[in-house]
């Protein structure tokens, strides 16, 4: 297992064929910790990460919504799924949450919750679009995360939402999904990939620095 950061992010790529290797579940936990602990706005977290394991679901998601062979020579895929709504509700739960983990009386923070309850006014489309790119930056730390445990990933956004949406019944539950991150083992045979170098900008290309 690589130890220094840029060691991790060269030894990663997003890996095109799996071997069905499970992976150990306190990898996977600890891949789980991280989203959990990855930034999002205001610290809302306004989405929701499915951990599929099953079989049989990751079968019907490859039937239905997403074809990639990852779906099915992964040991979990996680679909990471926004709020397709805020509401004051939502905002209500977060301000109690944040006064019984810190230990302080919920009207103290009644400045902050008067900004998150501008949010809710905001148009709902806008709203979407911010709670999905929340589900991108968790799905960042996810990838990192995948790689400091020596277990392999590969976000993917080719699959079909709805169809998606349709299997998890995410309609119901206020959710859309956003991106997939399959985790598990290269196939160290059959994968094109393996071993090519990273193609990516230089750094003056890249940065702009002020």
């Amino acid at each position: 297992m690589q130890s220094n950061l840029i060691d991790l992010l060269n030894y990663r790529y997003a890996t095109k064929r799996m071997n069905g290797q499970i992976i150990p579940e306190a990898k996977v936990n600890n891949i789980l910790q991280a989203i959990q602990l990855a930034p999002t706005s205001a610290g809302l977290q306004p989405f929701r990460v499915f951990v599929i394991s099953d079989r049989e679901k990751l079968k019907e998601i490859s039937e239905k919504a997403c074809q990639q062979p990852q779906i099915l020579e992964g040991s979990h895929l996680l679909v990471f799924a926004s709020w397709k709504e805020l509401n004051e509700d939502a905002v209500n739960e977060y301000m109690n949450r944040i006064a019984d983990t810190r230990g302080v009386p919920v009207e103290s923070l009644d400045g902050f919750k008067g900004n998150l309850m501008g949010l809710t006014r905001r148009d709902q489309k806008e709203n979407q679009q911010w709670a999905a790119r929340q589900a991108y930056i968790a799905l960042g730390i996810a990838t990192v995360a995948a790689a400091e445990q020596g277990v392999d990933a590969t976000p993917m956004e080719g699959f079909n939402p709805d169809a998606m949406d349709a299997v998890l019944g995410l309609e119901e539950m206020g959710l859309r999904s956003n991106v997939l991150l399959a985790l598990g083992y290269r196939d160290e045979q059959n994968d094109y990939l393996l071993g090519a170098k990273k193609v990516r900008r230089s750094h003056d290309q890249l940065f702009t620095e002020i």
